[in-house]
């Protein structure tokens, strides 16, 4: 890899500069980072990581070949004007950039461009994201084995296509904050019943990983691995009938639904006012 400029240096900016720099993608004195203002975020991440940092356009872009857009999309409009003129036809562009589109990009942009477009989400932190890859046809087979090893730094990757990408962001890209959310419910339910916050939680973490450690492992269906742990007239059985009366799992099919369509909807009006 050559050198590897980032706008933007929010969280996952971060996950990622963190996995590349773990991992020994790249010599980390070859990354370079901005941002719009917040001088201090980039002092830390050159304490933490050993990056370059810099607001002269001209040193971030000299020699550059891969660049990473991950301000947030109300700001790519803006961002991608004060870039454009230094962005090239040779240079890899990767947007995390949730609802701007590759022809976004290259509107913004001014310019037929390699673009891929990664949607990673927030366990990209702890290096268990599950990221979604999406590429025009000007991205080369060398082009897509860089960006796919510089994902795997944070989690698991998949190629698919970019009208599949609001799907893939009600499904995963909002994801931990469900899965956030049923925790909430067992620790409260858990300190109703009588066991304390502190040991309900690590029961609770415990219970999650080895769920998903049965899902990743196992060739039985979500459906069959929650039949063998149910017992005819057992705990489980009753727990899962309130569950069933509430119509749990609806409620969840209708969350993943809706979060997609306002993923579209997002999407949409980004575009209306880039058109403005």
């Amino acid at each position: 890899m050559e050198k590897l400029a980032v706008i933007g240096a929010g969280s996952m900016a971060e996950a990622l500069i963190a996995g590349i720099v773990k991992n020994k993608l790249m010599d980390s004195r070859q990354i370079w980072v901005t941002n719009k203002t917040d001088h201090e975020k980039l002092v830390s991440l050159q304490n933490l990581y050993d990056v370059q940092t810099t607001y002269d356009l001209d040193e971030l872009f000299q020699n550059t070949s891969l660049v990473i857009l991950a301000m947030k999309p109300k700001d790519a409009a803006e961002a991608l004007a004060h870039i454009k003129k230094y962005l090239t036809k040779e240079m890899l562009i990767i947007s995390v950039l949730a609802g701007v589109s590759m022809s976004s990009i290259e509107m913004l942009a001014g310019q037929s461009l390699a673009i891929v477009r990664a949607m990673p989400n927030t366990s990209a932190a702890v290096g268990k994201s599950a990221t979604a890859l999406a590429i025009n046809q000007k991205v080369s087979a060398e082009q897509m084995r860089i960006v796919s090893k510089m994902f795997a730094t944070v989690g698991v990757t998949a190629l698919v296509e970019e009208e599949q990408l609001d799907a893939v962001t009600g499904l995963s890209g909002s994801g931990p904050a469900y899965i956030y959310y049923l925790a909430e419910a067992m620790e409260k339910s858990a300190v109703d019943v009588g066991l304390e916050k502190e040991v309900a939680k690590e029961f609770i973490v415990q219970t999650l990983l080895g769920a998903a450690e049965m899902l990743s492992k196992s060739a039985k269906e979500p459906e069959q691995l929650r039949k063998e742990v149910t017992s005819p007239g057992g705990t489980t059985e009753a727990g899962l009938k309130v569950l069933e009366n509430y119509r749990v799992q609806h409620a969840f099919i209708d969350c993943i639904k809706e979060a997609t369509a306002q993923s579209k909807r997002l999407g949409d009006n980004i575009r209306a006012g880039m058109k403005v």
